[in-house]
């Protein structure tokens, strides 16, 4: 993506907040691998720039706390790894938008890390942030709504036994907690793959970069697993390909190519009105 293309993007962006009179709080959504800190990074220093404060909130900051999740996994053995709808503190991110909407300040951030608990993650100290004109909130599944549940009759792999269908129709329900949370959003920017299935090769290739440089990485198969089941739990090809087209919740589609390039630019909108 160009420093043209940035620059407008983030000029777009103060434009939506000088409109709002309030910080404005933008979604990022995008799969694994699709640049969604980059996109972060680069436009908080963009916006620095033209003198806009920048807070970056993702998804995963809002996970529960390790214990929390020990007990949910004890309740649900299939929620094996962190990441999927039920596995957050919704109402932690609910706060803190409300806060920030209402202009209240300073704010306690919170903020995630992986490495504790031998990479089962732990919530850390929160981040003190003061007059907080942007949000920049991204995640892998932030303001995606629930489906009509028939849908997994004949949902695409990996959804194939009767298991895999019935926690595929679970995580559709939790869907609807985060509801209120998508409610926050003033925007919402797609990061989309030319093809879903790009996330598996990208992380693959980020698991042997780790492994050649001499830090733990998982395996192929490892690897597999691991994304496949986050494609059973809300698979892309059903909650996120029907976006592309919706005007209801996405303002701008960013397609981003096998080399994690960004290529087309464009509004939904738009693209209807052709």
């Amino acid at each position: 993506m160009s420093y043209d293309l940035w620059l407008s993007l983030a000029k777009q962006l103060v434009s939506y907040r000088q409109q709002l009179g309030r910080p404005l709080i933008q979604g990022i959504l995008g799969g694994q691998g699709t640049g969604k800190t980059t996109m972060c990074s680069v436009l908080g220093l963009t916006l620095a720039q033209l003198g806009y404060r920048t807070v970056s909130l993702s998804l995963d900051d809002l996970y529960k706390t390790y214990d929390e999740r020990l007990a949910l996994k004890q309740k649900d053995p299939r929620l094996i790894w962190r990441g999927p709808p039920g596995t957050h503190d919704v109402e932690l991110g609910l706060t803190l938008l409300h806060q920030i909407r209402q202009c209240q300040t300073p704010v306690a951030v919170p903020r995630f890390d992986k490495s504790l608990h031998s990479g089962a993650g732990d919530r850390t100290t929160p981040e003190i942030v003061e007059n907080v004109d942007i949000v920049l909130f991204e995640g892998w599944f932030v303001g995606v709504q629930p489906i009509d549940p028939t849908v997994f009759d004949t949902a695409p792999p990996p959804i194939l036994t009767d298991e895999d269908r019935a926690f595929a129709r679970e995580m559709n329900n939790k869907l609807s907690d985060y509801i209120p949370l998508w409610e926050q959003l003033d925007n919402l920017i797609l990061l989309h793959p030319k093809d879903y299935r790009l996330s598996l090769e990208w992380r693959k290739q980020a698991e042997r970069q780790m492994i050649a440089a001499g830090q733990s990485g998982m395996s192929e198969k490892e690897v597999e697993q691991f994304v496949h089941y986050f494609w059973r739990s809300l698979h892309p090809e059903l909650f996120i390909n029907p976006l592309v087209k919706s005007p209801t919740f996405v303002d701008l589609v960013i397609e981003v190519n096998t080399d994690h390039s960004f290529g087309a630019v464009y509004r939904p909108k738009d693209m209807l009105a052709h």
